[in-house]
């Protein structure tokens, strides 16, 4: 048996994947590990499987990530409007026979498995820019509105599901696309600061207000003072220097108006409180700022090295909601301690900085903006849903990659590991 093992060719055997960045796939396989890890402690004293079907779709994952890094991605170029299409029709199905779950209309039950198009729908539009601004650099306005035209289009079907998450998302996978495809950054200012506009005169004075009922007059002043300088951007950077600074101005007073209109009636209440709640989750101890409270109690408790898995007080007597998915990093905290944190921390970073290596070895444009879609879409997720256990940012509902559970959302990063890692399997031989 033995000679029969050394008259294999091994090396013929794994040729078609030796140029794969085999750090990439070993971070998102040691974090999908501890996920599964991490949800059977918190599920230890309830009756479900939740954390072998983690384990299972990320076995799942691995598999195609092996295959999809085989193929030759760039034969993703001859599919793109098929692939923008589909993930278009996957939305608007879930306006007509989707399921209702936590007030959303997210889900589309497929023989039991919920399949969740809006995760899919993120791969779907990374390779859609990526091949738009291959053929066209975003080094000018038309190029920057085309991308900016074929991203609305699924960003506004995945925000009246509602998931306002995942279409904050969509926005970051937008900004650090464009961004690497040579958009002048103050064009990319501009784009961002109707929201920031709209923010300023809403969110900003309700926020305030929860600290101290004196300071809601500042976020109005504070939107005044965006628009000045968003004029002043605008002078500096747009074309046509005078029209260029009315249009933005008006434009950043215009949504500060319309802002108000979607602050009332499109965003829910409990949408309205996760926005604003993070600011001081005291003023509702038992209403949306609890699950802030309790995370923050939780990693706090966790001290140097944890309290060990399966004994996390916090974590076995259920006090955080839906710890298993938004919030499982809270039980990282508890659990495996600072260390623990800081191995996961780090494990994202290598991630992160090899998504960027394999971006700049990339063999073309189309490849390393798929890298760079897939970057920003993780780096987003990560600081937000870090940011948000840790009461630094508010509570949205993004899943922490690899680690939270959800099917969808796990099978869809993995897909996405695979087709960065055809780029890195047909680049060019370079160092970064």
């Amino acid at each position: 048996m033995f000679q029969t093992l050394r008259r294999i060719n091994w090396r013929a055997f794994v040729r078609p994947w030796e140029n794969l960045d085999w750090w990439l796939l070993g971070g998102v396989t040691a974090l999908t590990m501890l996920g599964g890890i991490m949800i059977y402690s918190i599920q230890l004293k309830q009756e479900t499987n939740d954390w072998i079907q983690h384990l299972g779709v990320g076995c799942i994952g691995l598999i195609l990530v092996f295959l999809i890094s085989w193929i030759r991605y760039d034969l993703l170029l001859r599919w793109r409007w098929g692939i923008y299409v589909a993930i278009n029709i996957g939305l608007l199905l879930v306006k007509f026979i989707g399921t209702v779950e936590l007030g959303a209309r997210r889900w589309i039950n497929i023989f039991g498995f919920h399949l969740q198009p809006s995760e899919f729908a993120k791969l779907g539009i990374i390779i859609t820019l990526a091949a738009l601004l291959h053929e066209r650099p975003a080094h000018t306005l038309p190029a920057m509105f085309r991308a900016i035209a074929v991203v609305s289009l699924p960003w506004i079907l995945i925000f009246l599901e509602p998931n306002l998450g995942t279409s904050l998302i969509f926005g970051a996978i937008l900004l650090g696309m464009l961004y690497w495809a040579n958009a002048n950054p103050g064009w990319l200012v501009l784009m961002l600061s109707p929201v920031v506009a709209a923010i300023l005169l809403n969110a900003a004075p309700s926020a305030l207000k929860n600290i101290n009922p004196t300071l809601e007059p500042v976020g109005v002043g504070l939107w005044g003072l965006w628009v000045i300088v968003m004029g002043f951007v605008a002078f500096r950077c747009l074309p046509w220097k005078k029209w260029g600074t009315i249009a933005v101005m008006v434009v950043n007073l215009i949504s500060g108006i319309l802002g108000n209109w979607l602050w009332s009636n499109i965003l829910q209440e409990y949408q309205r409180k996760r926005v604003t709640m993070f600011i001081n989750p005291d003023q509702d101890p038992m209403g949306g700022g609890y699950h802030l409270i309790q995370s923050r109690i939780a990693i706090g408790a966790g001290e140097l090295t944890g309290r060990g898995i399966t004994h996390g007080t916090q974590t076995q007597l259920s006090f955080i909601p839906e710890q298993h998915t938004d919030f499982i990093f809270a039980a990282v905290g508890e659990e495996l301690g600072f260390l623990g944190c800081l191995a996961v921390l780090l494990t994202f970073l290598l991630i992160c900085f090899r998504l960027l290596v394999i971006a700049q070895n990339a063999r073309d444009d189309f490849g390393s903006l798929i890298a760079v879609g897939v970057f920003s879409m993780l780096v987003f997720q990560t600081v937000v849903n870090i940011g948000m256990t840790m009461n630094l940012s508010p509570v949205t509902g993004i899943p922490l990659p690899y680690l939270s559970y959800g099917k969808s959302a796990l099978l869809m990063n993995f897909l996405a590991i695979g087709v960065v890692q055809a780029v890195a399997n047909h680049r060019q031989r370079s160092r970064f």
